[in-house]
């Protein structure tokens, strides 16, 4: 079986994968952190290979590759391609290959919504998005699957990427309207969920724009030197995160703040394992339900994807 881009979305509708993550943080499974190996392509940058294995022993065994091959942009290809392989668990044999940029994305929106199903107030209806691209347009559906999200803004660092989202999500029925290029600290402190998809290495968030019982989706720090808050929004927020081996590694939003003594790694209050499990309740469990402001840190993890395989896979095989 091999589905491309367009049937996994077809396989993984949002409520469906958001459950799925939500029952595989609760599996007895093995997830390493992802394996990097950079190789050396002649007369062009390094590129990278990476790798993530998760299984559910007896059950289910995946790994996703991913080729990173920056070279590639001058000749007008992807840089990035990648694929993922399910197998049988108990005798190997090979089951479903998947488009990888899809199944990743949905499954990192996910992930996302399933954190705010945890973490955001019940009646959030205003979702600021930072970012335009492909993960926002995954984003916003999936925050929408678990609250009921009635106004979008948008801001992106090129107009141009944020209109041409704002004309999508107003043909789906969102009221969406974009950001000022100075506007971003009023929209912040309007927003009942911030999610953030970006690629910047310095904050976009700042805490003292804050308001009480705001939700912080923190999507696009995947490298130490990336950061989309700064330290107040840390202090401020609880601190929520997928996998702590993983964010506590990976983010500058989580290393940063913890060197300069900003947060603490006890700070952080619990991981997807803590709530799915019921653990910990989430926003539920803090004081103050309605003011408290929480912050979830996401970096991905094999196991999200490998729920995310089994749930395509089952659902293309009835």
């Amino acid at each position: 079986m091999y589905l491309n881009a367009e049937q996994v979305a077809e396989a993984l509708p949002w409520l469906a994968l958001i459950d799925a993550l939500d029952d595989i943080f609760t599996r007895d499974l093995h997830s390493p952190i992802r394996h990097h190996h950079h190789l050396s392509v002649n007369g062009d940058p390094d590129a990278t290979l990476l790798l993530m294995p998760a299984w559910i022993e007896d059950h289910y065994l995946g790994v996703k590759q991913v080729n990173i091959f920056p070279g590639n942009t001058a000749r007008r290809e992807p840089g990035l391609t990648g694929h993922y392989l399910l197998s049988c668990g108990r005798t190997g044999r090979h089951l479903a290959q998947f488009e990888a940029n899809e199944l990743t994305s949905r499954r990192t929106a996910a992930a996302s919504a399933l954190a705010s199903r945890y973490l955001s107030r019940e009646d959030a209806e205003e979702l600021l998005m930072l970012g335009a691209g492909r993960m926002a347009r995954r984003l916003v559906p999936a925050h929408a699957a678990v609250r009921p999200i009635k106004r979008v803004r948008v801001w992106d660092l090129y107009p141009e990427s944020a209109a041409a989202l704002i004309a999508e999500l107003i043909e789906q029925g969102y009221q969406a309207e974009k950001v000022a290029e100075d506007g971003l600290p009023q929209a912040s402190s309007e927003a009942d969920i911030i999610s953030c998809a970006t690629l910047s290495q310095k904050p976009l968030i700042h805490g003292e724009w804050l308001s009480p019982g705001t939700h912080v989706d923190l999507v696009g720090s995947f490298t130490p030197s990336m950061r989309e808050a700064d330290d107040k929004v840390m202090r401020r927020g609880q601190v929520f995160v997928d996998t702590r081996a993983g964010a506590l590694v990976e983010s500058g939003d989580l290393i940063d703040p913890i060197a300069s003594g900003a947060i603490r790694e006890a700070d952080i209050l619990a991981d997807f394992f803590d709530l799915c499990a019921k653990r910990h309740q989430g926003r539920s469990e803090l004081s103050d339900t309605d003011e408290v402001i929480t912050v979830f840190k996401a970096v991905g993890a094999s196991c999200e994807d490998l729920a995310a395989a089994i749930t395509a896979y089952r659902r293309s095989s009835d």
